[in-house]
């Protein structure tokens, strides 16, 4: 819940992002892997669109890690927020790229749209979460912006921790990782 009281508002947020936001996420990301294998981006786009997908990864991966372990607090806001443009600027160099060496169709344009949107819906409900400390990191509120990474008291069940580690890995870094395998194996038509 982070380090504030917790409230009804913030409990409803943090099931929100937790049995929500995340599981849609995760399923996008294997949707887009799903419509990257149709596409056939190991002979049109190659590699190099792989890699933009992986560093996507990481992009999300990052401060989602760091959210299950540690409570959300305004550091931890503010990275979230860092790493939220990064992915961004990682998407529209992807999409950049993707559209002019193979055809994006709009089933994949649709699952690009719930992946743009599902890091700033985690943000915003981790604002919601740390609503105190998010007011601090503006000055306002009672409390004083912390940038300390504390560890989360009490954590998140276990089970929680390593379902949602579990389906990162099995639902979107193994695909993405065959993805570029398959890619390097290939020799791009263009």
């Amino acid at each position: 819940m982070g380090r504030d009281a917790p409230d009804f508002g913030a409990f409803g947020a943090t099931m929100f992002l937790g049995f929500v936001v995340i599981p849609v996420w995760l399923a996008m990301g294997l949707s887009d892997y799903i419509c990257h294998r149709a596409s056939d981006i190991a002979r049109t786009s190659g590699a190099k669109e792989s890699l933009l997908h992986l560093m996507q990864f990481a992009s999300v991966g990052i401060p989602l890690i760091t959210a299950l372990f540690f409570d959300i607090d305004a550091g931890l806001l503010v990275l979230m927020t860092v790493f939220v443009v990064l992915r961004h600027l990682i998407a529209f160099v992807d999409v950049r790229y993707a559209n002019a060496t193979r055809k994006v169709r709009p089933v994949e344009q649709m699952v690009h749209s719930f992946l743009e949107i599902m890091p700033i819906t985690a943000l915003l409900l981790a604002g919601v979460i740390a609503f105190r400390q998010l007011e601090a990191l503006f000055g306002l509120g009672e409390q004083h912006a912390d940038f300390v990474l504390h560890l989360r008291q009490p954590p998140l069940p276990a089970w929680y921790i390593g379902s949602v580690l579990l389906a990162a890995f099995l639902l979107n870094f193994v695909p993405y990782l065959e993805e570029l395998l398959r890619c390097l194996r290939a020799r791009p038509e263009r």
